[in-house]
């Protein structure tokens, strides 16, 4: 049987929680919904399949009190969420490159201990939730991938650029058989058993292909018994062992295994003639050759799978930077945004009130109170009982744009700059996020616009910006300074993006000299860069310039020189440089 998304489907069908789940990023929506159809075709009858939004709140995932019960039978009743209720069954979770660290750590927690965590504030047993997770990612960049943590804990990482039917022949006889050859293959699974040479040479493959997570050897292990077990073996062999190398480890590879990289080239020393009975089990043991030769039988079904950026020449997938493909962090305690939970709290405070929450949080004392209060009817609400709810709104990006208007860059196509730059403010405010505008002539630099969504006023402008004048640059990267403060105080990422020929001859006093000024400039450069955040210095100049170049590198910026100063072009290489957002 070939190593292809079909035989991961059926793995998965006979050993879900063992598995853990799989990780699939498909080219087009309707190849990851046949690889489902296999999937769902693959599980026994009556196997729960369900949705888990990535938005979904800690009642819902996790379960909490019933409120009609707990209301009409006066005592906390606890009702389970979407884990216990899938237990033995699959959650598909799409987009999963969008979800947060919180709803991570929970399917993290359920996959690793099989149980469903305890809702928070609830004093209920824990119960099980034995699922596997099917990972949707839908990004579309670097950043936007599942969570490594979440990834770690899925056996298998599927990239379909196909249907999942292309390597499985339509057979429907066969497809009929399927879901008796699964409970074959599950009840024989727990007496199929693994050599000790099979888990070394997992080992030793997962090593070059400089793999560090142990759960990839160990879920390689148990790929190659479930692959041995739908085969009807009850001895995982070599092709099980090959199977399990390219459907777990061949995706994770951080490396190319070289050729016999871990291995001596010393010829095995001849056989003694066995004299005992443990000399003759040492000599049934397989031989180093034999040994060497599964391990490049595995190197090779390895590399079948290898992640495309190894084979074609680039660094393997860098780890993910952001979460759920958004710059910045989320900011807690606002009025707006996306609900994470309740607090105790005073609505009068101007927090907002959660009604359902609050009455889940009175129902339990009822029958107390109404003991206390004769004659009391309705809901008997207290203080202790009000629950506010806990936003978080997503942090965006502040976008600052610094342009050169002094008679140097009025020289080198001032009108190009002017439209570039509108080109990135209707970018920016397509995004949702602030722009900030700050020229410099003559001997100051002005903010011409505070941080802001009016994209018109934004315009207005740089459409008055009159040129000519020094180059007062040290000035003009200060303004910044205080604009990139200004917006990592209130949580935001910011880019600072700017347009100069770098020909400082201003320095910070207001006093002509090129050599102050361009000292200065690397000053005011260097404490910019301290702020953090993203910046790119366009240059300007007709020629790249070697004093433009080291002021980027002073600033940490990505520098680019356009000689021709396209407005596209500009645009194009600052949009390189923006955070991603979802």
């Amino acid at each position: 049987m070939s190593a292809g998304p079909v035989v991961a489907a059926r793995l998965l069908a006979v050993d879900p929680a063992g598995l853990g789940g799989v990780w699939l990023r498909a080219l087009r929506y309707d190849h990851s919904e046949a690889w489902l159809e296999t999937l769902r075709a693959a599980l026994p009858h009556g196997t729960v399949t369900r949705r888990l939004p990535v938005t979904i709140p800690d009642d819902r995932l996790l379960g909490g009190i019933d409120l009609a019960r707990t209301l009409a039978e006066g005592r906390p009743v606890a009702e389970h969420g979407l884990l216990a209720a899938t237990d033995g069954g699959v959650l598909v979770l799409p987009s999963a490159e969008r979800a947060s660290e919180g709803l991570v750590a929970r399917l993290g927690q359920a996959l690793d201990t099989q149980m469903a965590p305890a809702p928070r504030g609830l004093a209920a047993d824990r119960v099980p939730a034995r699922i596997a997770v099917i990972a949707l990612d839908e990004g579309d960049g670097v950043d936007e991938r599942a969570h490594p943590a979440l990834a770690d804990r899925l056996a298998f990482h599927l990239s379909l650029d196909g249907r999942p039917q292309e390597d499985a022949p339509d057979d429907a006889q066969a497809r009929a058989a399927l879901p008796g050859m699964i409970a074959s293959a599950r009840a024989r699974l727990p007496h199929v058993e693994i050599g000790g040479e099979g888990m070394q040479a997992l080992v030793v493959l997962a090593a070059r292909l400089g793999i560090d997570s142990l759960r990839a050897v160990l879920f390689a292990m148990r790929a190659a018994r479930a692959h041995a077990a739908l085969e009807g073996r009850r001895l995982v062999g070599d092709d099980d062992l090959a199977v399990a190398a390219a459907l777990v480890l061949g995706p994770r590879a951080t490396r190319i295994p070289a050729p016999d990289d871990v291995r001596d080239d010393a010829p095995d020393p001849p056989p003694a003639e066995p004299e005992s009975r443990e000399e003759r089990d040492d000599a049934a043991a397989p031989s180093q050759d034999e040994v060497r030769e599964l391990e490049e039988l595995m190197v090779r079904a390895a590399r079948t799978t290898l992640p495309v950026s190894l084979t074609t020449g680039g660094d393997a997938p860098a780890a993910r930077r952001t979460t759920g493909g958004r710059a910045g962090a989320d900011r807690a305690g606002g009025t707006r945004g996306r609900q994470v939970g309740t607090r105790r709290g005073d609505p009068r405070s101007g927090g907002r009130l959660d009604l359902l929450e609050t009455l889940r949080a009175a129902a339990p004392w009822q029958t107390i109170r109404r003991r206390q209060r004769t004659g009391a009817v309705g809901v008997q609400v207290r203080r202790d009982d009000f629950r506010l709810r806990r936003l978080f709104e997503p942090a965006g990006t502040t976008a600052l744009f610094c342009v050169d208007a002094s008679g140097s860059a009025a020289v080198h196509r001032m009108a190009e700059a002017k439209g570039a730059v509108e080109l990135l403010l209707a970018e920016s405010y397509a995004r949702r996020d602030e722009v900030g505008l700050v020229a410099f002539r003559g001997t100051r630099a002005d903010v011409l616009l505070p941080p802001t969504r009016a994209i018109a006023a934004a315009k207005r402008a740089l459409a008055a910006l009159p040129g000519g004048g020094g180059t007062p640059l040290a000035s003009a990267i200060d303004r910044m300074r205080e604009l990139v403060a200004q917006a990592r105080r209130a949580g935001q990422e910011t880019v600072a993006v700017f347009l100069t020929d770098a020909r400082a001859n201003i320095a910070r006093d207001g006093t002509p000299g090129r050599p102050a000024a361009e000292a200065d400039a690397l000053a005011s450069a260097a404490a910019l860069r301290a702020l953090g955040g993203s910046s790119i210095l366009i240059d300007t100049a007709p020629r790249p310039s070697a004093v433009a170049e080291r002021l980027a590198a002073a600033m940490g910026a990505r520098y680019v020189t356009l000689p021709r100063n396209d407005a596209r072009e500009i645009h194009e290489a600052v949009k390189a440089v923006m955070p991603v957002r979802g």
